[in-house]
């Protein structure tokens, strides 16, 4: 069996899920998250694409997984999950059935059931499935945030995975800035940054990397089509290192061929923003003074129609399509306290649409019990290549 943790942590797991169960008075819940899946059990794969359920009860029952028969193995050998039950692809296949059975056999009538609905394990079809199968047979909850709520705060074993991530990533920025040149092509830039990630044992990240030039360096998110740099040009590069699912970001615009004075200018006020942000990330304090630190830097030197209007994320255990584990973001207004133990990656963004250019810095850091480390050995600096 491949469990990435101890036996005694995934219990623990499980066990503080039921007490927030029956906190919430519930007495089961559907877990439709790849991410609730791994983080619960050990579970791990892509197969969440499909119809793919697991039921935890707030009494001590078994966890009962209903899944496909190419994922039969996979939940054996990745996971501490005994009761695997299966539905089969067929013409007009409906595996609310096999659900509605399990339920059944586990005494769930009429009772007060939870549904993970903020998943991309759960699409619309599949929730109408469920929706109209167990109508009037129990009351169905959301309960979207039981699980997603004791995730944000990592255990020691969690850490050092994420740990273990910030290091590769650091390895995959130092392989992407040797390999930014003038006239380069993107994609071998991209490349480069993959070989240290997956040859130091990591994963394939949930998404991107984000890493564009010329006019494609103001976007923040991917997009087909790589090109070769020109002469003088500008690259961003946003990426996720990942290990054993564990994600840490790291962001940098860059300058290519020569320095721009105006973007050396964009770069200091995103340094100073970026450091006033890591500050502010303290226990006990709310996660939106983490943004208020970010725009009163950026508003103060005139960069305010060109920032951002939220300035970060959790990160986490996570499967495609993305490596943001949200909620939470990070906005100005944001209530929720700052914990030890939470993972968070801050960004700081300049577009100077006008002007053509961009600004991005970010790092991930570990909230400790006094105050954020930054979990990269990299320092932010104006880098020019040439």
């Amino acid at each position: 069996m491949a469990l990435h943790f101890e036996r005694a942590e995934f219990d623990a797991r499980v066990a503080a899920a039921r007490a927030a169960l029956r906190r919430e008075g519930l007495a089961a819940i559907l877990l439709f998250a790849q991410e609730s899946h791994f983080y619960l059990t050990g579970f791990d794969t892509s197969g969440f694409v499909f119809f793919q359920c697991a039921v935890l009860g707030a009494d001590e029952g078994p966890v009962t997984l209903l899944t496909r028969r190419p994922d039969l193995e996979q939940a054996r050998r990745t996971s501490t999950i005994e009761d695997i039950r299966l539905w089969y692809d067929a013409e007009g296949a409906d595996p609310s059935r096999e659900l509605l059975a399990i339920l059944e056999e586990r005494g769930l009538r009429g009772a007060r059931v939870g549904i993970e609905l903020r998943s991309f394990g759960l699409t619309a079809d599949k929730y109408e499935l469920v929706r109209r199968r167990l109508e009037g047979w129990c009351e169905l909850v959301d309960a979207s945030a039981i699980v997603r709520e004791l995730r944000l705060v990592k255990s020691p074993a969690e850490l050092a995975h994420v740990r273990r991530a910030a290091a590769l990533a650091d390895d995959a920025l130092e392989a992407m800035l040797a390999a930014s040149r003038p006239g380069a092509f993107e994609g071998d830039i991209a490349a480069a940054g993959s070989v240290p990630i997956l040859a130091g044992g990591g994963d394939p990240p949930p998404s991107g990397p984000v890493l564009g030039s010329g006019d494609r360096a103001l976007l923040v998110r991917s997009a087909t089509g790589f090109r070769h740099l020109d002469p003088v040009d500008q690259l961003t590069m946003e990426f996720a290192a990942s290990y054993r699912h564990y994600c840490a970001c790291l962001m940098r615009t860059i300058a290519i061929g020569r320095a721009d004075e105006r973007q050396r200018r964009m770069f200091e006020v995103t340094r100073d923003a970026l450091r006033a942000m890591t500050e502010a990330a303290r226990p006990g304090l709310p996660l939106g003074g983490i943004d208020e630190a970010h725009r009163r830097v950026y508003d103060a030197a005139g960069f305010g129609a060109s920032r951002m209007s939220a300035c970060g994320y959790s990160l986490g255990a996570l499967y495609r399509p993305t490596w943001m584990d949200v909620p939470p973001m990070i906005y100005a207004g944001n209530p929720m306290p700052i914990r030890p133990g939470m993972v968070l990656f801050l960004h700081a963004i300049l577009v100077d649409a006008p002007a053509n250019l961009a600004m991005s810095l970010g790092h991930t850091v570990a909230i400790g019990e006094d105050g954020a480390e930054v979990l990269s050995r990299i320092e932010p600096e104006y880098v020019v290549r040439t």
